[in-house]
């Protein structure tokens, strides 16, 4: 896991990989990635936005304390631009609170042809974010596509221009819904050799016979997510104690997030870290929450995208908070982008294209259960 020596390391890097892409000229070639970059001074193309519809279709029913649902709404994209094709994606799980209408009326409105400079990251994605207050998953789709699409233009992968080493990528947790005990029990067996650490989801009435069946499969470290379940201070922190004893190594939104004031008392007193999910969406939140969580949990579809996603990387580690990386059940395509900064972080969650049946995109894998990232430019996705 990164340390905070490592961040600053990769920080200081990060302003060199901007000064990089700024100064590709020419058709000259990186020989650290074999591969082109391109030209854009002086190029007349425009950027073409395309979009569609596209249900993800789960493996296993997917349960969480408020919820269950065999599929998730997804809207896939594509900013073409010279010939060469960016990816990206907006997922909407429930609570999020959009759906592939909103996200299509949004991406209707989006009018990128205005701008001759895909690089020109920065206006682009400060126009998009101004079309709205919300609709943070399509723009996210945006973004992630926009990264894409330049990271292939500068022939290199955003780990890379970013400053960051991929051999550092931690391990990513596999996802446990709350389910039966003998369904537990078969989904613990299926990936205990595959992964080092495991995500169980808690919050209903049945936490810690959850927790002992997988106990009784397998001893690997757990983090646990109770996604607002808990409701009581004191019932809270009675039940990380517990936790603790059986081997819980972090906790994720225990209580709603309206109860700002009882999850500080709780991470106060609390021998294990605890996360913030829903009580923080974007870069503005971090102040709100400091000192009631030990740390931020980062989903691009909650943030509107890795242009956000860095910069909450860095202003957290800035105030002294943990980070986690997150994901929606998504494609390969979203996952992979939001493992581009994961060698930068505390804990990863990036298991949402493993959860799906009808993968687009080959990507990001974990291998041993390892995030392991590829060295294709941009987010590292070649379609299928």
């Amino acid at each position: 896991m990164a340390t905070r020596r490592d961040f600053l390391k990769t920080a200081a890097l990060a302003g060199a990989g901007a000064v990089l892409a700024a100064g590709c000229k020419g058709n000259s070639k990186d020989d650290s990635i074999g591969r082109p970059m391109i030209n854009l001074s002086g190029r007349g193309g425009k950027m073409k936005l395309r979009f569609f519809p596209y249900e993800l279709k789960l493996r296993h029913v997917f349960t969480v304390a408020s919820y269950s649902r065999t599929t998730t709404p997804d809207v896939q994209v594509e900013i073409e631009y010279e010939g060469i094709t960016g990816y990206g994606e907006a997922s909407m799980p429930p609570y999020l609170g959009q759906t592939v209408e909103s996200v299509t009326k949004f991406l209707q409105r989006v009018d990128l042809e205005q701008f001759n400079d895909p690089t020109q990251m920065d206006d682009i994605l400060t126009y998009v974010d101004s079309l709205s207050d919300g609709d943070a998953a399509a723009k996210a789709a945006i973004d992630i596509a926009l990264h894409d699409l330049v990271g292939k233009l500068l022939g290199a992968p955003w780990y890379q221009l970013w400053g960051l080493n991929r051999e550092k990528a931690p391990n990513t947790t596999f996802t446990i819904g709350i389910d039966k005990p003998e369904v537990v029990k078969e989904k613990t067996r299926e990936c205990a050799n595959k992964f080092n650490i495991l995500k169980v989801k808690l919050g209903l009435d049945n936490d810690k016979e959850m927790i002992e069946t997988i106990r009784s499969v397998t001893d690997l470290p757990i983090a646990v997510d109770c996604n607002q379940g808990w409701k009581d201070k004191q019932y809270a922190l009675d039940m990380i104690h517990w936790l603790k004893e059986k081997g819980i190594v972090m906790v994720e939104q225990p209580m709603p997030k309206e109860q700002l004031d009882d999850i500080a008392w709780v991470t106060e007193h609390s021998p294990l870290p605890v996360f913030a999910d829903e009580s923080i969406q974007r870069l503005k939140d971090v102040v709100a929450i400091k000192g009631a969580f030990s740390g931020i949990n980062i989903k691009l579809m909650k943030c509107t995208g890795l242009r956000e996603a860095w910069k909450m990387v860095s202003f957290a580690r800035a105030l002294g908070m943990k980070v986690m990386v997150g994901c929606m059940t998504e494609t390969s395509c979203a996952v992979s982008a939001a493992a581009q900064f994961s060698p930068a972080v505390d804990f990863a969650d990036l298991d949402g294209n493993l959860l799906i049946a009808n993968d687009r995109f080959k990507g990001m894998e974990v291998v041993n259960g390892k995030i392991t990232l590829p060295e294709l430019p941009g987010i590292g996705v070649v379609k299928l």
